[in-house]
């Protein structure tokens, strides 16, 4: 398992790696612009040889892009869809330009609409975005289910893959917090096991790409993403361990995003606990 954090790229992207390694990640996740703004980062050849160059003298070895917050490929506002749309795409081309392990994405929201054609949606810019790009693989972040979101259930992230036309780039990525949130119990090996056995039956063995490990506020079938530092919340120390000792887990990059001690994000001491939670 690749562990590492969510880190920042001001400065320049090839400081996400510099951040990376100060804080022993083999892994990390930026957001490649704004992550509130829709205005893109205008990135030049350099900018990504320079990165590619510094990851390469790097231990790192996966880097997630996380799409910005504004993005909701299930809108039904035109402007926004068409934002959206922009945005994820040029995502995807920055992930194709520095060969990033994966674009992950919040599938969207409903609003206050029906679900279904939400979903039809969501999955029909999925496809233009990555008919759009290379590459870089597109995965679908689970979601805590809070109001109108999309990816609460494994059906439903089936459901938007296929909306995607089952595309080999389209997979998943885990995140721990929010399959608590929404009502998965996974702090026990064995509890773990049986919702990936779910996961597997829905979405097929091979969709699974990467992890989020956050620690959760708010308690099991909550439906409030809340993330709290690695053993300070409800899946506590036992469930992160169960987590990063899945066998399915064991070659995929996990990324923390925990608030950290002054709400600045993950310390190298909570990277270092997690990789000494691995038996």
């Amino acid at each position: 398992m690749l562990v590492g954090a969510h880190v920042s790229p001001a400065g320049g992207l090839y400081r996400a790696i510099e951040r990376g390694s100060e804080l022993g990640a083999r892994a990390i996740q930026i957001f490649n612009q704004s992550p509130r703004a829709w205005r893109p980062t205008d990135y030049h050849a350099e900018d990504f040889e320079r990165f590619c160059e510094a990851q390469a003298a790097s231990e790192i070895g996966a880097v997630l892009i996380h799409a910005v917050y504004l993005v909701n490929c299930a809108s039904d506002d035109p402007e926004i869809a068409t934002k959206s749309l922009a945005s994820l795409t040029h995502s995807l081309r920055v992930g194709d330009a520095i060969g990033a392990h994966a674009v992950i994405v919040h599938p969207g929201s409903a609003k206050a609409g029906p679900v279904g054609p939400a979903i039809d949606r969501a999955g029909q810019l999925f496809a233009a975005a990555l008919a759009d790009s290379e590459r870089c693989p597109l995965q679908l972040e689970n979601t805590a289910g809070a109001g109108g979101t999309l990816g609460r259930s494994f059906a439903e992230l089936a459901a938007l893959i296929e909306a995607g036309g089952g595309d080999r780039r389209l997979g998943l990525c885990l995140d721990s917090c929010h399959l608590l949130a929404s009502g998965y119990e996974i702090r026990t090996p064995a509890a773990l096991a049986a919702v990936l056995d779910d996961c597997e039956r829905a979405l097929g063995p091979r969709r699974l790409g990467s992890l989020h490990l956050n620690d959760s506020q708010t308690p099991l079938g909550s439906n409030r993403d809340r993330h709290a530092n690695i053993g300070d919340g409800e899946l506590g120390l036992d469930g992160a361990r169960a987590f990063v000792n899945e066998p399915r887990f064991a070659d995929l990059p996990c990324v923390l995003e925990t608030p950290g001690p002054d709400r600045s994000g993950p310390t190298a001491e909570e990277v270092a606990l997690v990789v000494s939670l691995i038996a």
